[in-house]
C-alpha cells in the first residue's frame, strides 16, 4: 500500500475505534425531524449498533463493527424501548451484516457467512452456526459486509474494494448473490466500490444500493451515490470513473465515463451514505410512502464535517429520484460529532428504527398528525 492511501487507511481506522469508544451523553434532545414525526429511545445497549433486520416474529436483530458481537432485541415497553437485549454471538470479525430468511438469522463475518438455526425461538440460548460460505476474500478493508436476502429469495453480499482506489480484479468490487445455501454465486453489479446499504423498490422489485466514493480527491469530489440496477452484471465504474462523472487520474485515462451506469442520484461527496431502506410501513404520510430512507454516517476526511444524518429520497414508479431532503438531524452540531447514523429499519408497526454506532443506540422514529389550531370565532370554515 502507497504511503498516502496506508495513511488514508490509518486515519479512517482511527475514526472507527474513536466513534466505537466514544460514550457521550445520548443526543436526543438535538434531533429534529419533520412536523408530526417524534424521535425516542428504543436502544442503548446495543454497541457499535450498525446493520438491522427484521425477524418473522418482530425481533430486531443487529450486527456491530468493533465489537465482534450480534445482538437481538425483542419486545416493545410503553416508552417505545426494547424490553429485552440478547447476545447471540461474540467474537466474529467484523459482523456488521444481518440477514433473517425462513426463520433463520444469517450473519457476516468477512470472509464467511454463519447461519443461526430457528433463531427466533433461542434467543436467550442461540444455537452454534452452520457455515454457509467461508469462501468470500478476507481483506478488511471494506470486508465488513451488509446483507440482506432479496425477493428472489437469493442472499445478496456485497466485496468492496480491499483499497481506496486500485484495480484489485474481478472478485472485489461488485455485488454478488447467491443461494441460501452458499451456492451458485452470480455478479449482479460491478464497479462498486464499497456498498453498506441496498433495497429492493417494491412496487417493482427492482435492486437499488448506496455506494461510498474514493477519497483523497478533495473536499468535493467524488460522490457518495444512490444506485439502480436496471440488469443484472451492470458496471457501476470503479476504479476508472467515480459518480458517474469523476474519471480517475490513475485508472481513468481510455475508459470515458459514458462506458458505464450512471446513479441515480448524487448524494455529495464523503458523506459516507449507508443503510437504506424503502419505506413499506402505513403510519408516516402518503408523501413519504416507497421514499427511500438513506443513512448517512458522515465524512472523516473532510475539511468541514458532512453528513451525520438521514435522508429521504422520494422516487416515482419508474425509478426516478426526485428531491433528495434531510430527514432526521442534529447529530452534528458546528463540526462536533453527536451521533453518527448507519442503518435504517421499517418495524410492523410502520415506525422507522436508525441506528448510531457513535452511540452504541437505536433511535425510534413515529408520526401522529399535528393538532389543527382551532379557528377563531366566526371564521370561515376551510
Amino acid at each position: 500500500m502507497s504511503s498516502p492511501r496506508r495513511i488514508a487507511f490509518l486515519l479512517f481506522a482511527a475514526a472507527l475505534l474513536l466513534a466505537a469508544s466514544a460514550r457521550a451523553a445520548l443526543p436526543l434532545a438535538s434531533l429534529r425531524v419533520p412536523a408530526g414525526f417524534h424521535v425516542t429511545l428504543y436502544s442503548d445497549a446495543v454497541p457499535n449498533a450498525r446493520a438491522m433486520a427484521l425477524g418473522a416474529g418482530g425481533t430486531v436483530f443487529v450486527g456491530s463493527f468493533a465489537e465482534g458481537k450480534v445482538y437481538a432485541l425483542s419486545g416493545i415497553d410503553d416508552q417505545g424501548r426494547a424490553k429485552h437485549v440478547y447476545l447471540i454471538a461474540q467474537g466474529l470479525e467484523m459482523p456488521v451484516g444481518v440477514a433473517f430468511h425462513h426463520g433463520d438469522l444469517y450473519v457476516s463475518a468477512v470472509s464467511r457467512i454463519l447461519r443461526y438455526p430457528d433463531i427466533e425461538r433461542h434467543l436467550a440460548d442461540p444455537p452454534k452456526p452452520v457455515l454457509v460460505t467461508d469462501k468470500l476474500p478476507g481483506k478488511t478493508h471494506h470486508g465488513w459486509k451488509f446483507i440482506a436476502f432479496g425477493p428472489d429469495g437469493k442472499l445478496y453480499v456485497p466485496v468492496g474494494a480491499p483499497c481506496n482506489v486500485c484495480d484489485a480484479g474481478e472478485d472485489f468490487a461488485r455485488i454478488i448473490r447467491m443461494n441460501a445455501d452458499g451456492s451458485d454465486w452470480q455478479t449482479v453489479a460491478a464497479g462498486v466500490r464499497n456498498s453498506v446499504g441496498f433495497d429492493w423498490q417494491p412496487a417493482t422489485q427492482t435492486f437499488w444500493f448506496t455506494n461510498n466514493g474514493r477519497d483523497m480527491m478533495g473536499d468535493d469530489i467524488p460522490a457518495d451515490t444512490l444506485n439502480r440496477v436496471d440488469r443484472a452484471g451492470q458496471n457501476f465504474g470503479f476504479p476508472y470513473c467515480h459518480a458517474g462523472d469523476v474519471p480517475d487520474p490513475e485508472y481513468g485515462r481510455g475508459r470515458p465515463c459514458s462506458d458505464f451506469a450512471q446513479p441515480a442520484a448524487r448524494l455529495g461527496a464523503h458523506v459516507a451514505a449507508l443503510g437504506m431502506r424503502f419505506y413499506t410501513g402505513a403510519l408516516f404520510p402518503p408523501a413519504y410512502r416507497s421514499a427511500l430512507f438513506i443513512a448517512e454516517h458522515g465524512s472523516w476526511n473532510r475539511s468541514r464535517k458532512v453528513g451525520y444524518r438521514v435522508v429521504v429520497a422520494h422516487v416515482d414508479a419508474s425509478g426516478q429520484v426526485g428531491r433528495v431532503e434531510p430527514f432526521l438531524t442534529g447529530l452534528l452540531d458546528g463540526q462536533q460529532t453527536l451521533g453518527r447514523p448507519a442503518d435504517v429499519l421499517v418495524l410492523a408497526d410502520g415506525s422507522l428504527l436508525v441506528s448510531d454506532d457513535f452511540n452504541g443506540a437505536i433511535y425510534r422514529i413515529t408520526y401522529s398528525a399535528p393538532a389543527r389550531t382551532p379557528a377563531s370565532p366566526g371564521a370561515a370554515a376551510r
